[in-house]
């Protein structure tokens, strides 16, 4: 199963189980009351007192496997996003490191006199005006025979990576052991035996 057909499945039953378990409270509490009142001591409520109190018992169970399993879901997909994310920070820590590595040797080549072409020198003046002028400056020195024609760095065809974490994370595979999805109405009725 996947972890987003888990979340999709097992969040409705997790709450159903809740409101189950406060209505059952409710019932408990009010029942209560009525014995406490009951003039000869409540044992007309006895059996539904016990009724309650066993499919109370049984939600509480259910409840808690559920939220045990729904737990785990939760924290595969916290990884699985956290790893997407990771991915994404490493190859944007790439791409700077090589766009870096592009605006030096652009630097070095305008300081030998060669000629780059426009938008290879506005990255290298957005970058850093101070670089991009000294770089000009040194150029001024360099021979006129040695002037060299460059092509750009830059690759204007480049795709820009994609990346989803959410949808990373709710398409991975899960290999939990998922509870049984049961019809909440049903416990205590004699469904779930």
């Amino acid at each position: 199963m996947k972890i987003g057909e888990a979340i999709n499945t097992y969040r409705p039953q997790l709450n159903a189980l809740w409101d189950k378990k406060v209505s059952l409270t409710k019932q408990q509490k009010e029942l209560q009351e009525k014995r406490a009142h009951s003039a000869d001591g409540g044992e007309q409520y006895a059996e539904e007192a016990a009724t309650i109190e066993l499919t109370l018992n049984e939600v509480n169970a259910r409840y808690d496997e559920t939220k045990a399993y729904f737990e785990k879901v939760m924290a595969a997909h916290t990884m699985a996003w956290n790893a997407e994310v990771s991915k994404q920070q490493g190859d944007a820590m790439k791409e700077y490191g090589e766009d870096m590595a592009k605006i030096m040797e652009i630097a070095r080549r305008i300081s030998k006199g060669g000629i780059v072409p426009y938008k290879d020198e506005k990255k290298l003046m957005e970058y850093s005006m101070e670089l991009y002028m000294s770089a000009k400056n040194l150029a001024v020195l360099a021979k006129e025979k040695d002037r060299q024609k460059y092509d750009s760095l830059w690759d204007d065809d480049k795709e820009k990576k994609q990346y989803d974490p959410q949808g990373a994370a709710d398409n991975t595979e899960i290999n939990i052991e998922a509870p049984e999805v049961i019809d909440v109405d049903s416990i205590g009725t004699g469904g779930t035996e």
